[in-house]
């Protein structure tokens, strides 16, 4: 994991907000956080968790996991790959069996090229799982075979 810089978090947190045209306390009741810990946070003097990254990323409606690479919590790659299944999922022209197998296939083809796929459900109530949204489900085929 990389090493937390508050710092630069911060000025990414402030430059956000304030094209969003959002003073602190604006942010602060939609993020649902005091005031004060929001300040500290953009000046760098606090480590926000996860969870208040992602209420922050909700308000200014931005990528909670583009805060969690600022704040080191998440690498570029893995945000990339996260991204990546999003698309996938969020893409209306399929249905979820097909949705599924594109996965599976990314999976295989990730594990060729010698990365670690992510866990299909990360359990932050982001909902980059497909799992069990759709009877078709039920019958996945498995990855294809070299």
């Amino acid at each position: 994991m990389a090493s937390l810089n508050v710092g630069n978090l911060g000025e990414y947190l402030r430059e956000q907000r304030r094209n969003a045209q959002l003073s602190l306390r604006q942010l602060a009741d939609a993020a649902g956080v005091s005031n004060p810990y929001l300040s500290q946070i953009e000046r760098g003097l606090r480590k926000p968790s996860a969870e208040v990254l992602q209420q922050v990323a909700k308000a200014l409606r931005i990528s909670a996991e583009t805060l969690y690479v600022r704040a080191g919590i998440l690498d570029e790659r893995e945000r990339e790959e996260l991204e990546t299944r999003a698309v996938i999922l969020a893409d209306p022209s399929i249905n979820e069996r097909q949705k599924n197998v594109l996965l599976q296939i990314y999976d295989s083809f990730r594990k060729e090229n010698g990365f670690e796929t992510a866990p299909e459900d990360s359990g932050d109530g982001s909902g980059l799982s497909a799992e069990g949204t759709d009877a078709d489900t039920a019958s996945k085929p498995s990855p294809p075979s070299n």
